[in-house]
């Protein structure tokens, strides 16, 4: 069965096609009886009005595109659910993009989003997140934010003022370091990261400087990076174990880090947090269902993006909005450290 257009419609109904867009937009007044042939039409044939043509014609197109750095980790698609659940009460509809944080699919994503004619970005991870990104790939979101608005979330571009709306790190990893030293360690270990993002040198600043506040030592050999999974926590935990003077607690960068690194003390034949205390960050849904329950910290994941949706459609309709909007993580603590 062919589809049928505007072209048929009005054809039918002995209008122009401007009438018929009149009424499927209900963008000017159509006399009564014009309106309900033109509507009966639309019934008897089942038409469905195509969202791009619609909106060339309102130069709306109701589509917000996200892109974020990795669906495996539950972090991101608990923003993102946030988000989604803004953005259908606003009337939006996202468009997601798994990046892998990777450069060069963002620049792809980037432009096919634009080619679709979103009305607003929403950036994680990847380029905003990395210490030293390249002018170019700085410029390519600088040209973009000029045409249509864009929030990132937990990142920056430095140099360049963007909207941005992200969880107090720093705060975050003081706030479990003093619970760690609160509970009587004075060795405390850091686990996962990468020196290359800037998140983890934000929490290894709040370490470093946690720790010099409350007189205790800051030990290079019990700071470890490597990356964010679990497969990454195993293994630097297991290497903390060969040590012959090990901490007995550790900050991991994220949960699943943090996740990787319980496995491998318990394989050892370790309690904890009777031998070894464990804590991450992020507070994802896995946190509550490990045993021992995880203690971490609350970046408010689902508030983070309805947040960004909330000043994306501001900025979107033109309304004011402060650059900077931050959220004040929360300890959860939990049996891996009590």
């Amino acid at each position: 069965m062919e589809s049928i257009t505007v072209y048929d419609i009005a054809r039918e109904a002995n209008v122009s096609v401007a009438t018929v867009s009149r009424v499927l937009n209900d963008t000017a007044p159509v006399r009564t009886s014009t309106r309900l042939k033109i509507m009966a039409i639309i019934e008897k044939h089942k038409f469905q009005p195509n969202a791009l043509a619609r909106s060339l014609v309102n130069k709306k197109t109701g589509m917000i595109g996200v892109l974020f750095p990795d669906s495996t980790n539950m972090f991101f698609p608990e923003v993102f659910g946030g988000a989604e659940r803004a953005a259908q009460k606003l009337g939006y509809t996202l468009f997601l993009c798994n990046t892998f944080s990777n450069c060069s699919r963002e620049s792809e994503y980037l432009n096919s989003l634009c080619e679709r004619q979103v009305e607003g970005l929403i950036f994680m991870g990847g380029r905003i997140n990395a210490r030293h990104c390249p002018d170019a790939l700085v410029q390519e979101v600088v040209d973009i934010q000029k045409k249509i608005p864009i929030v990132l979330i937990n990142g920056s571009l430095p140099g360049h003022p963007c909207y941005r709306v992200k969880t107090d790190e720093y705060l975050g990893t003081q706030l479990i370091i003093q619970h760690l030293i609160d509970r009587g360690h004075r060795s405390i270990g850091f686990l996962g990261g990468t020196a290359e993002t800037t998140t983890t040198l934000e929490k290894l600043q709040a370490y470093k400087r946690t720790l010099g506040a409350n007189n205790l030592s800051y030990r290079k050999e019990w700071v470890r990076l490597g990356d964010f999974s679990m497969s990454c926590g195993s293994r630097l935990m297991q290497q903390l174990l060969t040590l012959p003077n090990r901490p007995t607690a550790v900050i991991c960068i994220n949960d699943y880090v943090a996740i990787g690194a319980m496995k491998a003390a318990i394989s050892h034949g370790m309690h904890i947090p009777e031998d070894i205390a464990i804590a991450g960050f992020d507070d994802t849904q896995l946190a509550s269902a490990m045993n021992p329950e995880l203690t971490t910290v609350s970046q408010h994941s689902e508030q983070l993006g309805r947040q960004a949706v909330s000043i994306l459609s501001k900025l979107i309709q033109k309304e004011k909005v402060k650059k900077l909007t931050v959220l004040e993580p929360k300890l959860m603590v939990r049996q891996s450290t009590q």
